[in-house]
């Protein structure tokens, strides 16, 4: 995270401060710490931060990677807070569908829905297989995550359960 260079001022009764620094105190926190905290988890930010390696210098393969380590390891309402607003303007048709269908699959696997954003991501044109070995092809048709599938993209998750 990088230095702090910008100040913020929201105006609050006597009460909601009181509580605010009690609550800050309890969690042994500044006041500042503890609402920022709050305003922005460190789970979103790393979720932000990640997306935004996409379709950059850093190789793909190794940013979704980190990405779905990063994920499978959040507990439930962690997870959901985290991927409440992933920005994917930036990213190419393809990495939008990669990364809807890996939070949609995250949320079935923890039972929560998937956030409102992954359903205004457009499925692609074409299917994308994970290898061009036309053999295989039958067996990506089968094997990928129902998530996968439904945006015209197949992998195979036997594989410690990475896509």
């Amino acid at each position: 995270m990088g230095a702090k260079s910008e100040h913020l001022q929201i105006r609050l009764t006597a009460r909601e401060k009181t509580l605010l620094k009690r609550a800050a105190a309890a969690a042994g926190q500044d006041v500042s710490s503890y609402v920022l905290a709050r305003a922005l988890p460190p789970a979103r930010i790393k979720v932000v931060e990640v997306v935004s390696l996409l379709g950059g210098e850093a190789d793909d393969r190794y940013v979704l990677a980190e990405l779905n380590d990063f994920l499978s390891g959040l507990g439930r309402a962690e997870f959901a807070d985290a991927v409440a607003h992933v920005e994917l303007a930036h990213l190419s048709p393809f990495l939008q569908n990669y990364v809807a269908a890996m939070v949609e699959l995250a949320s079935h696997i923890r039972g929560v829905p998937a956030p409102a954003w992954s359903r205004h991501v457009q499925p692609l044109d074409a299917p994308w297989f994970a290898t061009p070995l036309k053999r295989l092809r039958l067996h990506l048709l089968r094997a990928a995550p129902v998530p996968f599938k439904r945006r015209n993209i197949f992998v195979d998750a036997s594989v410690g359960s990475r896509v």
